[in-house]
């Protein structure tokens, strides 16, 4: 299972936003955010810095939580 899955997952469903409209916005195909979202592939790094963006474009707290839940538990692991 993949942290930024999971963290996507969950900030799709908190604040409503479909994997279609992340995958406009971000300029991908709808099937890239549903593996995401679905855990069966994981996004490169850099398109994890593309979700934050467009995330913070839709809703910016959005964009926060997955920040706090994707890379906050690394700073836990410290």
């Amino acid at each position: 299972m993949t942290q930024a899955g999971k963290a996507l997952k969950r900030v799709l469903k908190i604040y409503g936003i479909t994997q279609n409209r992340l995958a406009v916005v971000m300029g991908v195909n709808r099937s890239s955010v549903f593996g995401w979202v679905n855990e069966i592939a994981d996004p490169p790094g850099d398109t994890v810095v593309k979700i934050r963006k467009a995330l913070q474009e839709i809703e910016p707290a959005a964009a926060l939580e997955f920040v706090r839940l994707f890379w906050g538990d690394l700073e836990d692991e410290e």
